[in-house]
């Protein structure tokens, strides 16, 4: 941020709150010619997804442990309906009983990571990265920290490619390891030996569409939800900054609670539907690995 007592500008601002706290990893042999060099480590997105990710699996043992075949409460009541729809969707997508076995659980865990980490678009902008503005920097840390993961590329392309080895050990396992790799070279133009260059060069081209876009969808809905939070962040910083009811900051104060009031319950739509779509998508990768060609 700007230093001293001058407040930073609006791209000064955005640029800060959009840096990742990164760890570095180079090999000391090569570090002075950057032929090697490892630092794009997000240790705020690790952090966050991960404990994120115990806080989801937590809440879903939780509500297993204590599920009663009597009148469920309010949470066992949620997590029910939750499962039912996730379950029911599967049902529509994979036709194998025993697949679902796992692929439901698997969306059902899917849906709830996402949200929570969607989620964390609804904190304040500057709540946690002011926090560790005192105590990054005493640790010996930078003082960046970005809170939603799913702004994060690395994040979301990691779960995509993560969807992506569940869909290779499913085509494995229905079609076993030779009937999928025929079908790479005899899918989608014919079994033909002429064919084989052209039909695998398309299930490469698939399979990456599928990841990249997968993947890409969520980051690019939460990074400009964030960057909407930002600039409504900044309408507040310049009203606190040039506090003055007789001049137009006052109004900034007034848009800054009105624009962040309506955009946060707006958001609350797109964090959930965008959990629904990966997890969808993540059932119907999954059970198109299930289906031969």
């Amino acid at each position: 941020m700007a230093s001293g007592t001058a407040p930073p500008t609006a791209s000064e601002y955005i640029v800060h709150h959009l840096q990742h706290l990164q760890m570095n990893f180079s090999f000391e042999s090569v570090k002075q010619t950057n032929i090697v060099d490892f630092s794009l480590f997000n240790l705020d997105s690790v952090f966050y997804s991960t404990i994120l990710g115990i806080l989801g699996c937590f809440l879903l043992w939780k509500a297993a442990r204590k599920a009663t075949s009597g009148v469920p409460g309010r949470f066992q009541a949620a997590v029910e309906i939750l499962s039912e729809l996730v379950e029911n969707q599967a049902k529509g997508v994979i036709k194998n009983p025993v697949s679902r076995k796992l692929v439901s659980p698997l969306a059902l865990t899917v849906f709830v990571w996402i949200f929570l980490m969607n989620a964390m678009d609804m904190i304040p902008v500057d709540l946690l990265p002011h926090a560790w503005h005192t105590v990054g920097p005493a640790l010996g840390f930078k003082d960046y920290m970005r809170v939603v993961p799913t702004a994060d590329l690395s994040t979301t392309l990691g779960l995509s490619c993560s969807v992506l080895l569940v869909c290779i050990f499913y085509n494995i396992k229905i079609k076993g390891a030779g009937g999928w790799i025929h079908e790479l070279f005899a899918a989608p133009f014919g079994d033909k030996w002429f064919l084989y260059p052209v039909n695998f060069l398309m299930q490469m081209i698939e399979f990456l569409a599928k990841t990249v876009s997968h993947g890409m969808r969520l980051f690019g809905n939460m990074f400009a939800g964030e960057l909407v939070f930002m600039l409504i962040a900044l309408m507040g910083g310049v009203w606190a900054w040039n506090f003055n009811p007789l001049t137009g900051g006052f109004w900034l104060g007034f848009g800054h609670i009105v624009a962040g009031t309506v955009w946060t319950l707006f958001h609350i739509l797109v964090i959930t539907l965008q959990a629904f779509i990966f997890m969808m998508l993540t059932l119907i990768y999954v059970g198109q690995a299930h289906d031969a060609h």
